[in-house]
């Protein structure tokens, strides 16, 4: 909105009054097309943090609605990327979480088997991988999962996990350096 200046005065400069209103469309996100991009590594990362799919896909499409539902609120659109990953990594440790309680009390965690081909094909090193990823802090995993499966940068990860760089650089090397003593890879 402008105020106008009336003939024969100097005009006054325009001035935007603040509302919460719509953003210009160019600036609008599109929530589709975030989706139709992202959707399948989003739901690998959640399946990776979760463990099972049907869970992954559910914790995804939450994420995914909440970030619809207030796509209105979205102060960066260019950051709406970064927005749901946190939402998809917040959501994994909320069933994290939950499960929590039964995990004590139940037989340790074993990666679910889809298929017999699955099966063979899962060899017995990556086993050893994820359970010794799976034995790791939370934090510790969880960057060690955006940075090599993910393939996010640091200033990336650090946005998703809500640090500091430097913070996401340190519990990067502090959780390679625990899975390669868990691993026996010490060099």
């Amino acid at each position: 909105m402008s105020l106008s200046s009336s003939p024969g005065t100097s005009p006054e400069p325009e001035i935007e009054l603040l509302s919460h209103r719509d953003p210009p469309a160019g600036e609008r996100v599109d929530i589709a097309g975030l989706f139709a991009e992202h959707h399948l590594g989003l739901v690998r990362l959640a399946l990776l943090m979760v463990g099972d799919q049907a869970t992954a896909e559910d914790v995804v499409q939450e994420a995914f609605a909440r970030t619809h539902a207030g796509r209105r609120r979205l102060r960066d659109p260019g950051k709406a990327l970064t927005y749901v990953r946190s939402a998809v990594l917040n959501g994994a440790r909320s069933v994290l979480r939950r499960r929590a309680v039964g995990f004590r009390r139940a037989a340790p965690y074993e990666p679910p088997v889809w298929s017999a081909e699955h099966a063979a094909l899962l060899g017995e090193e990556r086993r050893e991988v994820l359970v010794a990823l799976r034995g790791l802090p939370r934090r510790q995993r969880e960057a060690l999962v955006l940075r090599y499966y993910a393939g996010l940068s640091d200033l990336e990860i650090a946005e998703t996990m809500g640090i500091g760089a430097s913070t996401a650089r340190s519990t990067l090397a502090r959780g390679l350096a625990a899975l390669a003593r868990t691993i026996g890879e010490e060099s």
